[in-house]
């Protein structure tokens, strides 16, 4: 029974480390391309804001102009994939 290992210890290796030596599994940078694609969302949401008509009755052609129908729409789809390709890049190693 000496030479045996506890079943819980099997492969595991010493990964004590001291609080200054934390890693994310997502690097700085990657927060930072996150936190861009977060304002390219912003700015396309803003985009599709507004052509309301003051007048309930009144219809305003204005709903349907090609910024709010077709670039704010394109520029949200770009934001998601812009934060998807910045979630899933690979950390940058310090050198």
């Amino acid at each position: 029974m000496k030479n045996q290992k506890s079943k819980f210890s099997i492969g595991r290796k010493n990964t004590a480390k001291t609080s200054g030596d934390v890693e994310f599994a997502i690097g700085r940078e990657n927060f930072k391309f996150i936190a861009i694609g977060v304002v390219i969302l912003i700015i396309g949401f803003l985009l599709m804001i507004g052509g309301k008509s003051n007048d309930p009755n009144v219809f305003n052609p204005e709903i349907f102009s090609f910024r709010r129908i077709t670039l704010a729409p394109i520029i949200v789809v770009g934001g998601f994939l812009f934060i998807i390709w910045a979630i899933m890049r690979k950390p940058q190693e310090n050198a």
